[in-house]
């Protein structure tokens, strides 16, 4: 497997090995000696799956302690372009992103650590997104941050993002109280 460790410390991608063939292909999506080699040892809880045509956009979101979660997200079908961003009060990449394109041809995944903010836009159709969380999910615990914050720069490569009414008011980064 190949590990790529970004920019901002503890967010990790991970591609398989990939073995194909006439008939089609297989690879191994999860290994927990991999992951803690490299530096990701969680226990995994809770597996959630969304359905997003082109242009959805869900996030940025995360959970808040007790009930804060890593997540480890992958593409199954489709293709979708994954952010985080860091909001640890104390670290010196606070309000900084890495966007990852999630291919489900190339079978890459994305670690985000507890601390961070999380979400993407779906660049095809009927792209199944699968999210792995080391806690459950607790819905008075939900926390999030406006997607097209100035300050966040995100380029999400979407002209006219389809986005559900709580994710349009959210908060700005420079109002966060964040929890982290």
């Amino acid at each position: 497997m190949e590990i790529k460790h970004h920019a901002l410390a503890g967010v990790v991608e991970f591609t398989p090995r990939v073995f194909g063939d006439a008939r089609g292909a297989f690879f191994e999506s999860f290994s927990e000696r991999v992951m803690r080699d490299a530096g990701v040892d969680v226990n995994w809880v809770q597996d959630n799956q969304s359905r997003s045509m082109r242009g959805v956009l869900r996030g940025l979101h995360f959970q808040q302690p007790p009930y804060a979660q890593a997540k480890l997200v992958r593409v199954a079908q489709g293709r979708a372009l994954d952010v985080v961003v860091d909001i640890r009060r104390e670290s010196p990449t606070y309000g900084q992103h890495v966007a990852v394109e999630l291919d489900a041809t190339r079978y890459n995944m994305l670690y985000v650590p507890v601390g961070f903010a999380h979400g993407f836009a779906a660049l095809e159709d009927d792209t199944l997104f699968l999210y792995k969380c080391s806690n459950y999910y607790q819905p008075s615990s939900e926390g999030g941050l406006l997607w097209n914050d100035p300050a966040l720069n995100i380029r999400w490569q979407l002209t006219d993002p389809v986005i559900s009414p709580k994710d349009q008011i959210q908060p700005l980064l420079k109002d966060l109280q964040s929890p982290f």
